[in-house]
């Protein structure tokens, strides 16, 4: 049978990480391992306020289901797996996303074969990751920028000063902008900044509106001179549906929706409906970073940087050199503890 140990961490940010809704200096974190016939698979998930989830809340829904997670047949595959965890971890996706990964990892190590081979995926054309740039005087975050040149950067918006913080970045460097309001905008705001955000170069505008404002989504999807991609508004795999026809594309977070298994299929259908696709993470350590990279086959724009952000990782996995993502020798998703 499986064996379940639970790794907690505080991480460290480079610099204090902040954006409309506040600024993290400490991201609690908790990461499974998960162990069979001499092989472990890693999962993880990270706390975070906005979502009501602590490290405490994930590691309670764990531990009440060690029983039936340490039987989970290992013959199973993963989807076979989540289908059948699923109901436990209704409260808590974050939960579901650290066992869904962990598993993935070992079912796929113990295949001798990386994750993106199971899938049969092939690697050769994928997106760069964008570095993020996170809200700050003017003068620091040029500096940010100076201290690590990047092709592309995510810039994190929700200030009286928007358009001028761009104005003033684009001043320092040609490499291309993704701006993300995470909701702080109105769509009058938002109508206006994308007029003025297009002659910057920016190529799309992240989530700009409220979660549930769907009839504000609508006016910007036919009106705003720029894209918009839905994070807040595209949670699970329902959302998919919801964002078609008022999103441009999404942004999909594997803690968000409850793990890889789910994350793969919402990418899939956004692909048939047209949509742009993304993937984004939540500044966790090398193991959810290594898993994110297995989805790149079926991404347009991809933000995985949240490892590089970290002062502290305590894993190792995918590497990342100016955008460029490198995959890890490991089988599986790639990523392991120090």
């Amino acid at each position: 049978m499986l064996k379940l140990i639970i790794h907690k961490f505080d991480l460290i940010p480079n610099h204090p990480f902040t954006i409309s809704r506040g600024t993290r200096k400490v991201i609690p974190n908790l990461i499974v391992e998960l162990q069979y016939a001499g092989l472990s698979g890693f999962g993880e998930a990270t706390a975070n306020p906005f979502y009501g989830i602590t490290i405490a809340k994930i590691e309670k829904i764990i531990l009440d289901h060690k029983t039936i997670i340490e039987n989970i047949e290992v013959s199973l595959p993963p989807d076979k797996v989540w289908k059948k965890i699923a109901p436990l971890f209704k409260e808590n996706n974050f939960a579901l996303c650290a066992i869904d990964e962990a598993y993935h990892d070992l079912f796929t190590k113990r295949k001798k074969q990386k994750l993106y081979e199971y899938w049969q995926f092939y690697i050769e054309h994928t997106p760069i990751t964008s570095y993020t740039i996170g809200i700050d005087s003017i003068t620091n975050m040029i500096a940010k920028i100076q201290e690590k040149p990047w092709p592309i950067y995510k810039i994190k918006l929700g200030t009286a000063d928007d358009v001028s913080i761009i104005r003033a970045l684009r001043a320092v460097t040609q490499s291309k902008f993704i701006v993300d309001a995470n909701a702080s905008w109105t769509v009058e705001e938002t109508l206006h900044n994308a007029k003025e955000l297009k002659k910057l170069d920016v190529v799309f505008i992240e989530q700009p509106l409220a979660i549930k404002d769907w009839s504000g989504a609508k006016v910007l999807y036919e009106q705003a001179a720029l894209p918009i991609i839905a994070d807040e508004s595209c949670q699970v795999e329902a959302d998919i549906d919801k964002c078609n026809g008022y999103f441009h594309g999404v942004n999909v977070k594997l803690m968000k929706c409850g793990g890889l298994t789910p994350a793969k299929r919402m990418l899939e259908k956004a692909r048939k409906l047209g949509l742009k696709t993304m993937a984004g993470c939540m500044t966790e350590s090398s193991i959810g970073i290594s898993a994110v990279a297995h989805l790149l086959p079926l991404l347009d724009y991809v933000d995985m940087d949240g490892a590089l952000l970290l002062s502290n990782d305590p894993a190792k996995g995918v590497s990342i050199c100016n955008g460029e993502i490198s995959f890890s020798k490991e089988n599986g998703i790639g990523g392991y503890l120090l």
